[in-house]
């Protein structure tokens, strides 16, 4: 362990060489663990602790079938064990802690009692780290997979100095810790076995669901759309604009182009004489009251206007 303390320290989930060439060293590892235990290097997790090993399986558990909420442990586990199943019953869940007998042993028995329809996991030690007692495991592990309930086993002080075998052990989780095993400290490998057919959760499609939440417009909806610059329904018609107004805009900007419907408007169809004789009224006013049909033939130019007056002569 001297030199990845020391010298190669890199992180081996890096894309530098320097730290991507302990990936390597990492699966080297992680098969080293599975051949310990019989188990497969794709079970292997590493963790940063025992306790973090403990939670995980422990979460994972509850996590595959949310309906199930009763974890079965002991009175006499570690306090990595029993820290999280107080936590866990805080938050909804029910804790049942099967009592030692007064030489710290366990009966299968009380187990096969406590099991309940709801139970999600079991949670047992494989050795007391303060009195050295052995748990029967394999009974134990027996006994869940005949009733069909997930069995994780605090393994830490047991690997290394007494035989498992995964492969005929049927043991869902197991927890163990890299210290024990003249490894780094931060490091807990964790066995995670397949989940039993019996309890494995439906999931479901994805498509449903993305479908389900799609917006949904209906074709007489999308028929009726209108586009975004078209008038609103039961508006009244816009009149077309002034032909003076369009000629003064013309004039003003050479880029600028009256609209389609001024385009439209028949010549002349706009008259800026005043609409009646009075001499009050504006003569620069426009007035659009009357428009001509667009057959009508356009009117003849207005003629010179006639002076009743001869034109007075004027010195040169």
């Amino acid at each position: 362990m001297r030199p990845f303390l020391t010298e190669r320290w890199g992180n081996p989930s890096s894309s530098y060489a320097f730290g991507s060439s302990l990936k390597s060293v990492i699966e080297a590892a992680r098969g080293h663990v599975a051949a310990l235990l019989g188990a497969s290097a794709r079970e292997i997790v590493f963790t940063g602790s025992a306790t973090e090993s403990h939670n995980t399986a422990l979460l994972a558990a509850l996590l595959a079938d949310p309906a199930q909420r009763h974890i079965i442990t002991s009175a006499v586990e570690h306090s990595a064990v029993l820290n999280h199943t107080i936590f866990l019953e805080k938050h909804g869940s029910r804790v049942t802690r099967l009592p030692a007998d007064r030489d710290g042993l366990l009966d299968p028995a009380t187990l096969d009692a406590a099991l309940a329809p709801d139970t999600a996991v079991v949670s047992l030690m494989a050795a007391n780290n303060e009195t050295g007692v052995l748990f029967p495991v394999a009974d134990i592990a027996a006994l869940c997979a005949r009733r069909g309930v997930r069995f994780h086993c605090d393994a830490v002080q047991a690997v290394g100095k007494l035989p498992l075998n995964l492969k005929s052990l049927p043991v869902d989780y197991l927890s163990l810790s890299a210290p024990k095993l003249g490894g780094p400290k931060g490091a807990a490998p964790s066995s995670s076995a397949k989940v039993r057919p019996s309890r494995r959760t439906s999931t479901a499609d994805t498509r449903s669901v993305a479908a389900a939440a799609a917006p949904r417009t209906s074709p007489a909806s999308s028929a009726s759309a209108a586009p975004p610059n078209s008038p609103a329904p039961n508006s009244p018609p816009t009149p077309p604009p002034c032909s003076r107004s369009a000629t003064t805009s013309k004039a003003n900007s050479s880029s600028a182009l009256p609209p389609p419907s001024a385009m439209a408007t028949p010549r002349n169809a706009c008259s800026t004489r005043p609409t009646s004789p009075s001499p009050a009224s504006n003569p620069k006013r426009c007035s659009c009251s009357s428009i001509k049909p667009a057959s009508a033939p356009p009117p003849a130019p207005p003629a010179s206007p006639i002076p009743t007056s001869p034109p007075t002569s004027s010195a040169r």
